[in-house]
């Protein structure tokens, strides 16, 4: 069988999205990679002195095990994305002023996006996780800049509290590594990971 044909039959393989995240979603569609999207329902919480890479590791895997639970057959999608700097991790802010105080933080200074992702064939008891991790460089933003970017109301889901797709982008200088994976979802490894399950 030839790496072709392998190539062409694994993107005709709809994909179960263990997520809401339109993020997530759009980059499937972008690539024209079929799926479809079953929310799942996880305790997101942190353990005590859990660090980044396991914590989301562990997510992405009970989200692709909370979904693939209730399906027959199929390869399920499980995905967890954090913002680490200064070792501190930073989730979805969970009012505006804790928007803000993760804005600070992240003003001229490096940062790591950590995305893990979780393949699970449905029955099979066949899975993969690995993780993804680009660096970033915001500009220095003034607190009048923090206090417009809040108020658009974009920073209130998204983990570290900005969007690099979105009006963050006026704040980026660089980044090192997979842009998707800022994004959302670093879909060259979801491609490496499935060929893996093949």
């Amino acid at each position: 069988m030839s790496d072709e044909y392998i190539f062409e039959d694994m993107l005709k393989e709809k994909l179960v999205l263990a997520s809401g995240s339109p993020r997530r979603a759009e980059i499937l569609s972008a690539v024209g990679w079929p799926f479809e999207t079953v929310a799942a329902n996880v305790d997101e919480s942190r353990l005590e002195a859990e660090a980044a890479v396991p914590y989301v590791k562990r997510l992405a895997q009970s989200k692709a095990e909370s979904v693939a639970r209730s399906l027959p057959s199929g390869l399920v999608l499980g995905a967890d994305t954090v913002v680490v700097v200064d070792e501190q991790i930073l989730g979805k802010p969970g009012d505006e002023a804790d928007a803000r105080r993760m804005l600070r933080l992240l003003s001229g200074r490096w940062h790591e996006v950590v995305t893990a992702v979780a393949l699970l064939r449905a029955g099979e008891n066949l899975l993969v996780v690995d993780h993804e991790k680009t660096r970033v460089r915001f500009a220095e933003m003034s607190a009048a800049e923090i206090d417009w970017y809040v108020a658009t109301g974009e920073p209130m889901d998204k983990a570290g509290a900005y969007a690099i797709q979105g009006s963050a982008a006026l704040f980026i200088e660089e980044i090192q590594g997979d842009y998707f994976n800022i994004v959302g979802l670093p879909v060259r490894l979801v491609h490496k990971l499935t060929r893996a399950l093949r």
